[in-house]
């Protein structure tokens, strides 16, 4: 089966890409990834100008071969100081328990990257070869410059609404994110009905009603599930938890150890680490968040000031599950190896499906 003609554009040789991951990813993983013929990324979302610009230069000091710098294009913040004040009053006692005091008042700790010209003329100097969105779409000025820099842009997308919107705006290929993936759910608006489309049912359904070449995400870990997904009418398959457990992975031991522990066959969607939907490994913190109402959480990203605050009292006493432990429905297919060894493995499953 020849593969997608996606993959001479961008210049790659295997159907296999590697998830952004913020905070996760590294440039080690992502140059392993793309020396071994798939396509590795960055997440740059919650870094400012500066630290994504460091991290675009060392994966490209890493490898000459084609990466993806990922950002995320939510709306800002909207805030609502009684609705924040509540949240750090419910989240007290697991910072008491800790002997840790919680921030008395919650920020918007970073920026979308919507209409921020600082990051687009970054992006316009380092130059990477793809820069790809979540949550969203930019600014139209800002897509039109890039695409006059020659980069290639991929936008997520979880319905054939948001799909029909990244055509329209004249994106390269679109992010098919199914309900089962891990991480931060990228609909374009968390507020509004979710049908939580399935990855192959969501592939399928773009596939014959949208022009664009797709990217497959969500659930996917060996070669067996990209030979599904390219079936079903993919370029490629976008896969994050496969790479968690790899040493290049920025993933802390706690995290670690979750996605090799029972946690791993109970991932569930929370919105109470970050304030958007994100599939989690079962800790701690998505336990206590079962009982919580969306209408108590703040908005995203101001809620995850605190979890990041809480997540960083309980490791200092050697307590890591209230990390954001992300990951999707297929966890318990991990196989921790280096990322180059994984694509290897992942190359020739696929070509014996």
């Amino acid at each position: 089966m020849p593969y997608h003609p996606l993959l001479a554009r961008i210049g790659v040789r295997l159907p296999i890409f590697q998830a952004p991951m913020a905070g996760t990813s590294t440039p080690a993983m992502a140059a392993a990834v793309s020396d071994a013929g798939g396509l590795g990324a960055i997440g740059v979302a919650a870094e400012s100008t500066e630290g994504a610009t460091r991290l675009i230069r060392a994966t490209q000091a890493l490898t000459s071969r084609p990466i993806n710098v990922n950002l995320f294009c939510h709306r800002p913040a909207v805030p609502d100081a009684a609705v924040e004040a509540a949240w750090i009053a419910r989240l007290k006692p697991q910072f008491d328990s800790f002997s840790a005091t919680p921030p008395t008042q919650l920020r918007e700790i970073y920026q979308s990257f919507r209409s921020n010209a600082a990051m687009t003329a970054m992006l316009l100097e380092t130059r990477p070869a793809i820069v790809s969105f979540h949550f969203g779409l930019p600014e139209e000025d800002q897509l039109r410059a890039l695409r006059q820099a020659g980069i290639i842009l991929f936008g997520s997308a979880t319905s054939l609404v948001e799909a029909q919107a990244l055509a329209v705006a004249g994106l390269d290929a679109v992010v098919a994110q199914g309900y089962e993936a891990g991480g931060h759910r990228g609909v374009f608006d968390y507020a509004a009905p979710d049908d939580r489309l399935g990855t192959l049912s969501l592939v399928r359904l773009l596939a014959r009603n949208l022009p664009l070449p797709l990217i497959a995400a969500g659930g996917i870990m060996d070669g067996a599930g990209i030979a599904a997904v390219l079936k079903l009418g993919a370029a490629a398959a976008q896969m994050g938890t496969a790479f968690v457990g790899c040493p290049e992975s920025a993933a802390d031991q706690g995290y670690r150890v979750a996605l090799a522990s029972e946690a791993a066959w109970h991932t569930t969607m929370t919105r109470a680490i970050s304030g958007r939907p994100a599939r989690c490994l079962a800790n701690r913190f998505t336990k206590m968040a079962q009982s919580v109402p969306d209408s108590a959480i703040p908005d995203y990203p101001i809620t995850y000031d605190l979890g990041k605050a809480l997540n960083a009292a309980a490791k200092a006493k050697g307590e890591f599950g209230f990390g954001p432990q992300w990951a999707g429905q297929g966890a318990p297919l991990s196989r921790p190896m280096p990322a180059a060894d994984l694509v290897k493995l992942l190359a020739a499953e696929l070509a014996a499906a």
